[in-house]
């Protein structure tokens, strides 16, 4: 399956509790489970002003349907095509 990167801008989400970052992600996985196995949420980076989230979907307008669905912002959605890592640099 593909795999997707959205870039999210809210405000000081950095400065956001736990209980508040608890209350987004389960908003995230009830959206999740009405659009079904074609999207999957594998993780998000949070920081002071944006989240950076990490999917594995069918296609990007299921990624984006997901963001309209759940009311978060989705500045950009980009298809992953290569991931790199230290290893990478290895002959």
């Amino acid at each position: 399956m593909p795999k997707f990167v959205v870039e999210r801008s809210i405000p000081r989400i950095g400065a956001s509790s736990a209980a508040e970052l608890q209350a987004i992600s389960q908003k995230s996985c009830g959206v999740l489970r009405e659009l079904g196995p074609e999207v999957q949420w594998v993780h998000s980076y949070v920081t002071g002003d944006k989240i950076y989230c990490v999917y594995n979907a069918s296609s990007e307008q299921l990624v984006r349907e997901h963001a309209l669905r759940g009311g978060f912002p989705a500045d950009s959605v980009e298809r992953v095509v290569a991931t790199i890592d230290p290893t990478t640099a290895e002959p």
